[in-house]
């Protein structure tokens, strides 16, 4: 995950703690889903799970800019937790998809025709559809083989949509962004794995 826009760098493990929702009974809470689905998803097996529109730029992508890149994200926080964030419209981030990683569920908050802001470079991010991964990227765990699996058929159906070709001059990391700071995925991330998973999926 990235800001696009100048905010404080706080963390926002930090900023999610105290909430007051925490001392609610999750009983309590409406379902999550209950009036989350206004729309199809751009990709059928998702769930929709928007985020803020303050976090992202509507557009009309691929005609107002084309789509050719895929750029694969590591959470640094739980799913529950990056879906949160990405709804609050005070953190200024977002991305496309989010991958869970016990079952490799996915949920889409932005829709790949807006632009999401995931990259830190306004132009990658105008070009590319992101995708978060549940998980840190000092603990491969994470990348289960669901989460793989899902991933990759995600990846799969994105390029075969924008005609992007499915290697790794096309389907790239966070790290690869021009001007970023972050490592993700990580050197627990097995790339070969995962573009051989896009090309049979």
């Amino acid at each position: 995950m990235d800001m696009d826009r100048a905010a404080p760098r706080l963390s926002r493990r930090r900023l999610l703690k105290g909430a007051a929702l925490a001392a609610v009974p999750y009983a309590l809470l409406p379902d999550p889903r209950a009036g989350a689905q206004p729309q199809s998803v751009d990709y059928p097996p998702a769930e929709w799970r928007p985020a803020s529109t303050a976090n992202y730029t509507v557009s009309d992508r691929p005609g107002a800019y084309a789509i050719d890149r895929v750029i694969i994200h590591v959470t640094q926080e739980t799913y529950s937790d990056a879906l949160a964030i990405f709804a609050d419209p005070q953190k200024k981030v977002s991305a496309h998809y989010v991958v869970r990683s016990a079952d490799g569920h996915v949920a889409q908050c932005v829709r790949e025709a807006d632009v999401a802001w995931h990259a830190g470079n306004w132009g990658y991010n105008t070009r590319s559809v992101g995708i978060e991964h549940e998980g840190w990227v000092d603990r491969p765990e994470y990348f289960t083989d669901a989460l793989y699996q899902q991933s990759a058929r995600l990846t799969a159906a994105i390029c075969a949509k924008y005609g992007i070709p499915r290697d790794r001059e096309h389907i790239i990391g966070h790290y690869q962004v021009p001007g970023t700071d972050h490592t993700d995925p990580g050197p627990g991330w097995d790339w070969v794995r995962y573009i051989r998973m896009v090309n049979f999926s």
